[in-house]
């Protein structure tokens, strides 16, 4: 069994280079990179854009000229973001899924952060990814990622139970600031009631028979990138991305739906659209996977049950991530409230989503 990803031996070699990012003084640190980089590039002419949609990293691109061309980005990892996040295992997924064009060029590592391609398009709103043609077009991408084998023959396992664990073991049991505290107390599930949880999830969903697959496990709207050109969508972001089971992919890309800065869960997907969006989905994955044969409603009615169930799961992932950020994190963000939110709607879905049932 594997849970870890085998990259090809004929994948080019990811540098490493000595560099560590100062929050202060960003522009010195990106320099230093570029002159291994691009070192035609007259330092004096590079021009820097900072994103700000990362609520985990800080992300800054690098180019020369009037327009945003050949554009060298440069991610600096959040502060203990390590905790949360294999770094080994991340630049691994980066180089796989760029050997099977689903990614962008990786050029470098550094000390605390990663420098690459930046693809050309427009990240996505949550009003995008719920319409026509946009859901076929993530659909088929993910039946893509899900398609690679990359296992080097052997039996693909989830790390997912691995990772609840280990983020169930750093969740704060206190802030040390009154008001967050009391906020902990009083809004967040205890740890005793988490690890009910926990164990339910596993014992109830580890059985339904989902297929594990290499995912993307973060696919939210800003890590969907549309090219209006070639009209086609790539997703970013590699951080969280291992095998997995193939519901929990797409349950957590439903659940983002409702968006991040204003979530508003009324978005979550209704059945007519999911059976939409999983059909398509199923006739792509057929496809990569030459595995012939039409997509019957059956079909869609199983991943129907096992992705609602799933869903869980990932509202239970983000919840535990958002305790966990809102102890470490630098980034202004309510992460404590974030992770409200996730265990809210966590407790309401599982009502609905236990009542389902697998077609006879």
């Amino acid at each position: 069994m594997a849970n870890y990803i085998h990259v090809p031996d004929a994948a080019p070699a990811v540098p490493k280079i000595d560099v560590t990012l100062d929050e202060s003084d960003y522009r010195s640190g990106a320099l230093r990179l570029l002159k291994e980089l691009r070192p035609r590039w007259e330092p004096a002419e590079v021009k820097i854009k900072f994103f700000t949609d990362g609520i985990t990293n800080k992300l800054l691109g690098c180019y020369v000229g009037g327009v945003m061309q050949d554009v060298v980005l440069v991610r600096i990892y959040g502060n203990k973001t390590e905790l949360l996040v294999d770094r080994e295992n991340e630049v691994k997924s980066f180089r796989v899924l760029h050997a099977h064009r689903c990614a962008p060029h990786l050029y470098c590592t550094f000390n605390n952060g990663l420098c690459y391609e930046f693809l050309q398009g427009s990240a996505l709103e949550p009003e995008h990814i719920r319409g026509q043609p946009m859901f076929r077009l993530i659909a088929r991408q993910l039946a893509k990622y899900h398609a690679i084998h990359a296992h080097n023959g052997w039996v693909p396992q989830s790390d997912m139970w691995l990772k609840l664990g280990r983020y169930f073991a750093l969740i704060p049991k206190y802030f040390q600031d009154p008001e967050k505290n009391t906020r902990l107390n009083l809004e967040v599930p205890s740890p005793l009631r988490l690890r009910e949880e926990l164990l339910w999830l596993q014992q109830s969903l580890s059985v339904l028979g989902s297929p594990v697959v290499l995912c993307h496990n973060d696919l939210l709207c800003k890590n969907i990138i549309y090219n209006q050109e070639t009209g086609n969508v790539k997703f970013i972001d590699y951080e969280y991305a291992g095998y997995n089971y193939q519901a929990y992919d797409i349950g957590n890309h439903f659940n983002e739906f409702a968006g991040l800065n204003e979530v508003d869960y009324s978005h979550y997907p209704e059945r007519s659209l999911q059976l939409q969006w999983l059909r398509s989905y199923l006739e792509a994955y057929k496809e990569y996977k030459d595995m012939g044969g039409e997509v019957s409603d059956k079909d869609v009615e199983v991943l129907h049950v096992q992705v609602n169930r799933f869903a869980l799961a990932s509202h239970f992932f983000w919840g535990l991530w958002a305790l966990i950020q809102a102890k470490f994190s630098t980034i202004d963000f309510d992460f404590l409230g974030y992770a409200v939110l996730r265990f809210n709607q966590y407790f309401k879905m599982k009502l609905e989503v236990s009542a389902l049932n697998f077609p006879e």
